[in-house]
């Protein structure tokens, strides 16, 4: 049985990863058995929004986002935010994104990222709902972008962040929230997280585990799959509590209150 003030909700999964569907029941078993009893499906093109929308209508404890990821933004074509904008509007679809701007690989190119982008920040101002966002390599443009909508949006998540202390201070300086993945737990690469942490307001922190993928590597033994799940969202609250300094079900609490405020949730 775990404490209530330890019941976390995974603010960003890929639930409909092709390596996570077809146990997709009894991930969310042990996701529910580990504490973690709400989790955000991310939606990261029409089709996988459509799925995600699909499963918060169906379980119980999931809801989604609805959006088009910068690797997909060339998929984008005259009727996408019409379609978008039916998805946003079913019950349990409760952020705009994955959105945003990648250059670290340009599958899609830079200036079309640009364009829907800024077309998703401008869908969510207009339907009050927060954005699910996501930045690779394309710091200055992405905060630009965000800067010149942020008077009009609710509110943003700057999901899975590993940036510098000074995009950090960029985020927050834009009232943003930030979202803490199990990157956290890399000694190879995640240790200048652990020193930003403490710099993130409780009322800005939220974690989750972006599965599959970044399986946090503090988990021992370690799974053969190699496959990231909800249920391994402890581990990224554990390296968050330490690095804050707080006691772990505070930090479980704060989290959970934030990611309850910033989607609306049950």
């Amino acid at each position: 049985m775990v404490a209530e003030s330890q019941r976390l909700v995974d603010i960003g999964a890929n639930l409909t990863h092709r390596q996570i569907v077809d146990d997709l029941d009894e991930l969310l078993g042990r996701a529910d058995a580990a504490g973690v009893d709400r989790v955000v499906a991310t939606g990261t093109t029409l089709a996988s929004s459509r799925e995600s929308a699909t499963l918060a209508a169906s379980r119980a404890g999931v809801y989604a986002t609805a959006g088009i990821h910068p690797h997909h933004a060339s998929e984008c074509d005259g009727d996408t935010r019409e379609h978008l904008t039916l998805l946003l509007n079913k019950p349990g679809v409760v952020a705009v994104g994955e959105c945003g701007l990648d250059y670290d690989r340009n599958f899609s190119a830079p200036e079309v990222q640009r364009k829907w982008y800024a077309a998703q920040l401008r869908l969510a101002a207009d339907l009050q709902l927060p954005v699910f966002l996501h930045e690779r390599a394309a710091h200055l443009d992405f905060a630009a972008i965000l800067r010149e909508h942020r008077s009009s949006l609710t509110d943003g998540v700057v999901h899975c962040f590993t940036g510098t202390a000074a995009e950090l201070d960029v985020y927050l300086e834009l009232d943003m929230h930030i979202g803490v993945t199990g990157w956290i737990c890399d000694e190879r690469r995640g240790l200048h997280l652990r020193e930003l942490v403490p710099r993130i307001p409780a009322s800005r922190l939220m974690i989750e585990t972006d599965a599959p993928f970044l399986l946090p590597r503090t988990i021992r033994p370690r799974p053969k799959s190699r496959r990231n799940e909800p249920a391994f969202l402890s581990h990224v609250l554990d390296a968050v509590a330490n690095a804050a300094s707080r006691p772990r079900d505070q930090v479980a609490a704060e989290t959970t209150a934030t990611a309850e405020r910033f989607f609306g949730l049950n």
